[in-house]
């Protein structure tokens, strides 16, 4: 078990093309509040943290994965409703087993495969080791 649990960032702003601005509850804050719910009753092990913008916009609702010395990966395209929550906490479980944030691909749900975004390296902790100078 990792000393600090995943963190699941989650894009409160997000909204599909259309919706109104003013809206009382955009489809991010939806899909924080199912990832809320969802990890209560689980008893899932995850830090979820509100994000004012992830700057995905085209690809609503938008979380992360990240975690100390892991890898952290960025997807879109989730709905905001209870389905999409419990995959996301799957994916979390997975995230949270691998010593450097990468799921092999065949243990990857299909919303990950098809919703990833980005991948950034892990910060500082674990820097990428000397690679050959590039030709000049």
């Amino acid at each position: 078990m990792p000393d600090r649990p995943t963190s699941i960032h989650i894009c409160v702003t997000c909204r599909n093309a259309g919706d109104p601005e003013d809206a009382p509850e955009r489809p991010g804050a939806r899909l924080y509040r199912m990832l809320r719910q969802a990890a209560t009753r689980r008893g899932a092990p995850v830090e979820l943290i509100p994000v004012e913008c992830l700057s995905v916009c085209k690809r609503p609702c938008t979380i992360g994965f990240s975690g100390p010395g892991k890898w952290t990966y960025i997807y879109g395209d989730f709905a905001p409703d209870e389905a999409s929550a419990e995959v996301i906490l799957d994916a979390a479980k997975l995230y949270a087993a691998t010593p450097d944030g990468l799921i092999p691909w065949r243990q990857r749900p299909s919303a990950l495969k098809k919703g990833v975004v980005a991948r950034i390296p892990p910060l500082a902790s674990h820097p990428t080791p000397d690679l050959p100078e590039a030709a000049e």
